[in-house]
């Protein structure tokens, strides 16, 4: 187990993940233990694109795209440019810089790996359609070929890897999945391409798509993996847009999903509200911890909060939304101060 599952796993604590997709460029925003990250990903095959990336400020991290918005003729040329941006210094408003790579199963894949991991400043891979667990085995193999000072295990810089979930197989091979490599860090359900693989419709209440995004928080909570990002809210525009994106946005929280993939920059403020904890959770949360330190030093091992049971799985539930609160930079200090002479009931 990775240093930062074994935080994830002490603190009970969920990441924040949001992702943005607009025309060739992503992002997404996720909390992982105890740090807040971004990704913007950027067409490999645009040096006009990538520059300006770097101009970027308060990015966690810029992830460059050799997939989807790269053409199998631009697939050489993007790779040199990305490598070429890695190699240089790093500017001050990027902390980290990943890349998205081809497939496994497309053929570009090694050529990609080949190039990249040549990049002085490469910090995390996103893996594309991983329909099983030999599509990690294979960058797994590669990166400990190519960086074996960069390993998961012993390495205070290692490489992080990001699978995406896109078809019934990968959702039926999941538990192998998530243990195929010590490099991954998430699971990102990708909606649409599990519901051209199925033919199925997408419908407001989501019910067609309950056994896979349920199988992909169960799997990655049992496997410590931090990351765990929800559907794209297709609808966005107008009131009935934002109404659809808040309900959505609730339902992937209900579900256990850390955060929400988005199309539209307007979608992010709504996704990371609902996947923040709130003013009531937070003030909840504080009051409990506080509370539970008191019971604790009287031995008692569960007590009353507002007429409700308290015991250690609330509490665990507690720390972990004031932990999340204390990263999304909610005045969890002054909230202490505010609630110090709470008492348990």
């Amino acid at each position: 187990m990775s240093a930062a599952a074994q935080v994830i796993r002490r603190a009970q604590l969920y990441g924040k993940y949001t992702s943005l997709y607009r025309f060739m460029i992503v992002l997404y925003v996720y909390l992982e233990a105890n740090a807040h990250f971004q990704l913007y990903q950027v067409p490999g095959s645009s040096m006009r694109f990538l520059e300006k990336s770097r101009g970027m400020q308060a990015v966690d991290s810029i992830a460059y795209d050799l997939e989807d918005s790269v053409t199998p003729t631009k697939k050489p040329e993007g790779r040199q440019n990305i490598l070429n941006i890695l190699n240089r210094d790093r500017v001050p408003g990027i902390r980290e810089q990943a890349v998205r790579i081809n497939s496994v199963g497309s053929g570009f894949a090694l050529d990609d790996l080949t190039e990249i991991l040549k990049g002085k400043h490469l910090d995390c891979l996103v893996v594309p359609k991983v329909d099983a667990a030999s599509d990690l085995h294979f960058v797994t193999d590669v990166l400990r070929q190519k960086l074996p000072e960069r390993h998961a295990e012993g390495s205070k810089n290692p490489i992080k890897i990001v699978a995406l979930v896109e078809s019934a197989r990968s959702v039926m091979d999941l538990a192998s999945i998530c243990k195929a490599s010590p490099y991954l860090s998430g699971l990102t359900f990708a909606a649409e391409d599990f519901a051209l693989d199925l033919s199925l419709t997408r419908t407001p209440s989501l019910q067609e798509f309950m056994y896979a995004r349920s199988a992909i928080v169960t799997a990655a909570r049992a496997f410590d993996l931090p990351s765990t990002l929800d559907l794209v809210s297709t609808t966005f525009r107008g009131e009935e847009g934002k109404r659809a994106l808040q309900e959505e946005s609730e339902n992937g929280k209900r579900f256990g999903f850390n955060g929400k993939q988005c199309i539209h920059p307007d979608q992010v403020p709504t996704v990371q509200e609902v996947f923040s904890p709130s003013k009531d959770e937070t003030e909840w949360a504080v009051r409990v911890v506080i509370c539970d330190r008191k019971a604790d030093a009287q031995g008692r091992g569960a007590w009353t909060l507002d007429g409700k049971m308290i015991d250690a799985p609330v509490v665990g539930k507690a720390k972990a939304i004031v932990a999340k609160a204390e990263v999304c930079g909610i005045d969890v200090k002054g909230l202490q101060s505010r609630f110090q002479d709470e008492e348990p009931q």
